[in-house]
């Protein structure tokens, strides 16, 4: 976050990136792990080449490393087509980072493959890494070229909405369902991006908190169930309510803070990402942000299919298979607690938290 210049923007994220793919792939044994950890890897090294090959070419235009430097000096090539294919490059490496379409490739294998402490860890550490160094990068470095690229956020935002929602409908997979489902969520962040306001980057940062507590809760649950059912199948949850009852007070919690419905995290995170799209299109009259609100309620509207189907598998599956209790240990029950605290008072007293929000955003710039 305190990047302020590309060397400390690349050392930085791949310092986090290393890490994930070591752990990826830690479970040498497993084959899938192992997979998980390859494809990371090798993808992983292709857009680290893309963010080196961006920021050599903006640095040879410009000759500027340090953001307040580049800041000063960017609006004088906003037209240089070296210049602008070098912002290109290390944006197509960020997106990688945060799973916007077309970089998403690798997420669904990744989170089905990995080892889920792994697959928590990277849902939500690669993307908060990943959108805080974006944000540093448009807002910090090249404002001027940012404010031009209004369609093109809007058109990325929209279609990683689309894509990641379309694509987690057919899951069965909890984790490959997980993985197509933060793809859509990156698109939604991507709202606060294309908003090009604080207001906008204030929401993005209080989405990202209560995106933190939600699938930190999700994938403690499904840790739980598979360390008994070796099962990682939506089916696996057949009977949780009678197996588990905080196991499935903690999912459906989870899923319905996903989907956005109140009085949890995520409606209240997606209601302010909606309200910086459309304040933004009132002030320019840019019509576009009205199709990305309309595009993200269709999302909405989409998402809450499969989130509910993982529900519906909960408390409503025919005959379940196997009803044995699931023991759960002091700490995984406090995990879980601390949780759905957060998602509850993240969605009914956002004030605090948006006031972190407001405040980090205003330290990005």
């Amino acid at each position: 976050a305190s990047a302020n210049d590309f060397a400390m923007l690349f050392v930085s994220i791949e310092l986090i990136t290393v890490t994930f793919y070591v752990l990826a792939g830690f479970q040498r044994a497993r084959l899938q792990s192992l997979e998980a950890g390859v494809k990371y890897l090798i993808i992983g090294a292709l857009s680290s080449a893309f963010m080196i090959f961006g920021i050599a070419l903006i640095w040879g235009t410009t000759g500027k490393m340090n953001f307040n430097d580049l800041a000063r000096v960017a609006g004088q090539f906003a037209d240089n087509r070296i210049f602008l294919t070098g912002v290109l490059f290390l944006l197509a490496g960020l997106g990688f980072k945060i799973s916007v379409v077309p970089f998403q490739v690798w997420t669904p294998d990744v989170y089905q493959g990995a080892p889920t402490p792994t697959t928590t860890f990277l849902a939500v550490g690669s993307k908060a890494a990943g959108f805080v160094l974006l944000l540093r990068f448009l807002f910090s470095a090249i404002p001027a070229v940012t404010a031009r690229w209004t369609d093109f956020l809007i058109i990325l935002s929209g279609i990683t909405i689309l894509f990641g929602n379309l694509c987690a409908l057919p899951q069965r997979n909890l984790k490959r369902l997980l993985g197509y489902s933060s793809i859509s969520h990156a698109g939604y962040l991507m709202l606060g991006v294309a908003a090009l306001s604080a207001t906008g980057q204030s929401a993005l940062m209080y989405y990202l908190a209560g995106y933190l507590f939600t699938v930190v809760a999700a994938f403690t649950v499904i840790a739980l169930v598979m360390r008994h059912l070796d099962n990682e199948d939506v089916s696996g949850l057949a009977g949780l309510n009678q197996r588990s009852p905080m196991l499935a007070v903690t999912m459906t919690l989870a899923m319905v803070s996903l989907a956005g419905v109140p009085p949890l995290a995520g409606f209240f995170g997606k209601f302010l990402l909606l309200r910086a799209v459309i304040e933004q299109g009132l002030a320019t009259g840019n019509h576009g942000y009205y199709c990305l609100a309309f595009t993200a309620l269709a999302g909405v509207l989409i998402s809450f299919y499969y989130y509910f189907g993982v529900i519906r598998a909960i408390y409503w599956s025919r005959d379940p298979s196997d009803l044995s209790p699931i023991p759960l240990s002091a700490p995984a029950k406090f995990s879980m607690a601390i949780c759905i605290a957060g998602m509850f008072w993240i969605g009914i007293f956002p004030n605090t938290i948006l006031t972190l929000a407001t405040q980090a955003a205003d330290a990005l710039k």
